[in-house]
């Protein structure tokens, strides 16, 4: 049964139907299907793969941005600065957060600062009293920290191989729904997702602070951009139309959401996997002794292309 409000922790690991839609592409619905998207009987797998997902593709693009030289990646966002050594740690983050009324805050994941003002950086960290504290911390006291910011960065990503989806670079044609170039409906296509109730949150953080967003949206081998600013443009002119979409929270509520899928065809180049991830197969074992299996993301790092770099370099709100 859907539930209008859910916790800071569950709305942060919502998983997308369309990350289980190669069950049903090209073949009739199986009832294993159901298993699979039970809300109640894998809740804690679905809920620690979620996590490791989350924690280690953010880690990808903190490491590529890091290995440029120039920049260097800060996280932020309460996803960003939360423990990713440990699910439960992580857990307890959050509602750290939802205590302290902050739960609903929205913040990009990552800021990027150049290099030579990473010392900066760090020093107004420890002064906050590290990263952690950020989403405890009023912007107005965050300004000596945003002020180095070039650009920041909310984090996507998705449980497919960009290349080997069917619409992968396929022509863009102007469709008849929209009266713009595009794909149709059914296409299977990487894109660049903006959820609808991020958007006004995210807009009003980059007026605010006057650092550009970018959406990075990661694959298995490959991620594309978009800044917030040209994704608004998209949705403003009909380019992009809004979806709704199915998502399943860790506690097994779902809930349907409005999002944009912007087609990898408007978006950057980010960069190119060097390898495959590993996939490890890992358990936790909770308070009551129940062991909770899990498959671990590993390895696999992200080389930037020089659009992403440039990106960055070119930044404006």
């Amino acid at each position: 049964m859907p539930h209008a409000e859910h916790c800071a922790y569950e709305r942060e690991l919502y998983v997308g139907a369309s990350d289980f839609g190669a069950l049903e592409i090209g073949f009739e619905p199986v009832p294993w299907a159901d298993f699979l998207l039970n809300p109640r009987r894998l809740r804690g797998s679905d809920f620690l793969m979620r996590w490791s997902q989350g924690v280690w593709s953010e880690g990808r693009i903190a490491d590529a941005i890091n290995a440029t030289g120039e920049f260097r990646a800060v996280p932020y966002g309460p996803s960003g600065v939360a423990p990713d050594h440990d699910p439960r740690a992580h857990e307890l983050y959050f509602e750290r957060l939802e205590k302290a009324g902050l739960g609903k805050v929205k913040r990009p994941d990552l800021i990027v600062i150049r290099a030579r003002d990473f010392n900066r950086a760090e020093t107004t960290l420890q002064r906050l009293g590290g990263p952690q504290e950020l989403p405890f911390t009023p912007e107005s006291e965050l300004q000596d920290l945003l002020g180095l910011a070039v650009a920041a960065l909310e984090c996507e990503n998705s449980l497919w191989k960009a290349e080997r989806m069917p619409a992968f670079n396929s022509p863009l044609r102007m469709q008849r729904r929209t009266g713009k170039p595009g794909l149709p409906k059914s296409a299977v296509a990487p894109t660049v997702i903006l959820k609808e109730e991020d958007r006004q949150p995210l807009t009003n953080w980059q007026s605010a602070s006057g650092v550009p967003i970018h959406i990075w949206h990661l694959f298995f081998d490959r991620a594309y951009g978009i800044s917030l600013s040209q994704a608004e443009t998209l949705i403003s002119d009909g380019t992009v139309e809004a979806t709704r979409q199915v998502f399943q929270a860790p506690g097994g509520a779902t809930t349907t959401k409005i999002i944009y899928k912007i087609n990898h065809h408007h978006a950057y180049d980010v960069g190119i996997a060097s390898s495959e991830p590993r996939l490890i197969a890992d358990c936790i074992e909770d308070k009551n002794g129940h062991i909770l299996p899990f498959v671990r993301f590993e390895g696999s790092g992200l080389h930037l292309s020089r659009t992403a770099i440039e990106a960055l370099r070119e930044s404006t709100a």
